[in-house]
C-alpha cells in the first residue's frame, strides 16, 4: 500500500502561482512513477503531468506546457507540481497518483494509488 496526501492548493488570482506537494508513505517511493491529474466540476478527471521514478522523464498535457513543472524528491518521498501563470480554466481538484507501470502514464485507470485531492481555484 502507498498512502498519498496532497497539499498546497488554494485560491489565487489569474496569473499567480501555486506549488502543490504530494507526500507518500508506505512502500518504496522510488519504485513508482507519479502522476498529477485534475477534475473540474462536471468534467472527467484529466491528466496533467507525470514523472518517472527517477525524474528523468516528465510529460505534460498540452494546456499546461510551459506553465507547470513537475518534480520529485525520492529522499523525501514527495512529488511536486509548480504551477505558474495560472488561468481560471486551471480551477479543479488536483490529485497525485502512483503507478508501477512503465507506460500509459496519461491514463488514470492504470494508477494504483490516489491521494484525496487538493482544491485549486483561480479567480479572473
Amino acid at each position: 500500500q502507498v498512502q498519498l496526501v496532497e497539499s498546497g492548493g488554494g485560491l489565487v488570482q489569474a496569473g499567480g502561482s501555486l506549488r502543490l506537494s504530494c507526500a507518500a508513505s508506505g512502500r518504496t517511493f522510488s519504485n513508482y512513477a507519479m502522476g498529477w491529474f485534475r477534475q473540474a466540476p462536471g468534467k472527467e478527471r484529466e491528466f496533467v503531468a507525470a514523472i518517472s521514478w527517477n525524474g528523468g522523464s516528465i510529460y505534460y498535457t498540452d494546456s499546461v506546457k510551459g506553465r507547470f513543472a513537475a518534480s520529485r524528491d525520492n529522499a523525501k518521498s514527495a512529488v511536486y507540481l509548480q504551477m505558474n501563470s495560472l488561468k481560471p480554466e486551471d480551477t479543479a481538484v488536483y490529485y497525485c497518483a502512483a503507478t508501477t507501470r512503465a507506460t500509459e502514464w496519461k491514463t488514470a485507470y492504470f494508477y494504483d494509488y490516489w491521494g484525496q485531492g487538493t482544491q485549486v481555484t483561480v479567480s479572473s
